[in-house]
């Protein structure tokens, strides 16, 4: 009997192992099923075998440089790595700012050529501008860039989208128009947010020259009370582009807890672009402020009732109102009563 109960065991463990394991064995390849669904199936990137590659042929983005009214060219790869044809649609798009520092692509700007924002429009693909990419093939696809004659001199970001089935992949065009350039910001719209360990520096930068700037950014902070503890010298976290503007907010962890405070923001970036803009703010612990105040309230209501305490019992009391020290009533010329004589038995 203690066999077959021993027997019966593992009979039981082992059916119990032959149902788990394929279970286990599926949980086990749906992260890489799910990964590969995840697949975009394709990329896109400046091709190599130009004079802009680096070592090695690879480019992480296009940089395109002429005068105004010239045609500029350059090729863009498309690899397509699954085992099925690809359709692709090429189009040029603006670059803008944005508070993280990305610069994300937009549709082309309408308008007249050469505006700023408008360099999207500038791309051309011919008859390239749908792309049919067989299984596991690259495809090299040229495209040009026709600068207006009315473009102004300086940077005009622009990016090379690519995008099927909804999906986008945008590539950087690092596009000049040669000509005098010119690097000028503003700071402007200082203040400051939150206190305590969450105060923050909010300000507002706006590149007022033509080329796109990478600026550093320094906080001064003067105290009522003392030295005030700011921020040093530190690269802003965004490529600002020609022309455009960007609200950013920075970390200030030296905040004072109490103190009138003037904060000077300090912007500089490469081309000898300068720019200084202030803000004062009160800082102020209103828990402590406001338990402070009840406790003066209280502290002053206190001494005026005994103070009217002890003016009752002094025999030097104001007068009533309208009574004058010399006598009851008050009145010119008014004066005590006559005092009581005592009777001493006079006769008449």
């Amino acid at each position: 009997m203690p066999v077959l109960h021993t027997l019966r065991r593992a009979a039981r463990r082992l059916l119990l192992f032959l149902l788990v394991l394929p279970a286990a064995a599926a949980l086990h390849t749906l992260p890489a099923a799910c990964a590969a669904a995840d697949e975009p199936g394709w990329t896109a990137e400046p091709a190599a075998g130009t004079a802009a590659a680096r070592p090695g042929g690879a480019r992480p983005y296009f940089y395109l440089e002429g005068a105004p009214a010239t045609v500029l060219e350059d090729r863009l790869a498309l690899t397509n790595t699954t085992d099925q044809e690809r359709t692709v649609t090429l189009r040029g798009a603006d670059a803008h700012d944005t508070a993280d520092g990305a610069l994300p692509a937009r549709p082309a700007a309408s308008g007249a050529p050469g505006a700023p924002g408008g360099a999207g429009s500038w791309f051309s693909f011919g008859a390239g501008a749908t792309v049919k990419i067989p299984p596991r093939t690259r495809a090299v696809v040229p495209f040009t860039v026709t600068v207006p004659p009315a473009s102004p001199p300086g940077d005009h970001p622009a990016a090379l989208i690519a995008a099927e089935a909804g999906r986008e992949v945008g590539v950087r065009v690092h596009l000049r128009v040669s000509g005098p350039s010119l690097a000028a910001l503003t700071v402007e719209d200082v203040s400051v947010r939150g206190r305590g360990g969450a105060a923050v520096v909010a300000y507002t930068l706006v590149n007022r020259g033509n080329v796109a700037l990478a600026p550093e950014l320094g906080i001064r902070a003067d105290g009522v009370l003392g030295e005030v503890t700011g921020r040093g010298p530190r690269a802003v976290p965004v490529e600002l582009l020609p022309g455009r503007r960007v609200e950013l907010t920075e970390p200030w962890p030296g905040a004072p807890v109490l103190d009138r405070v003037r904060v000077t923001v300090t912007v500089t970036a490469p081309g000898g672009a300068r720019a200084v803009a202030g803000a004062s703010a009160w800082f102020v612990p209103w828990r402590a402020a406001g338990w402070t105040g009840l406790g003066l309230l209280a502290l002053g209501g206190t001494a005026r009732a005994a103070l009217c305490l002890v003016r009752g019992r002094s025999p030097w009391r104001r007068p009533a109102d309208g009574a004058a020290p010399g006598g009851p009533s008050g009145k010119p010329g008014a004066t005590s009563p006559a005092p009581e004589h005592e009777l001493t038995g006079a006769s008449r």
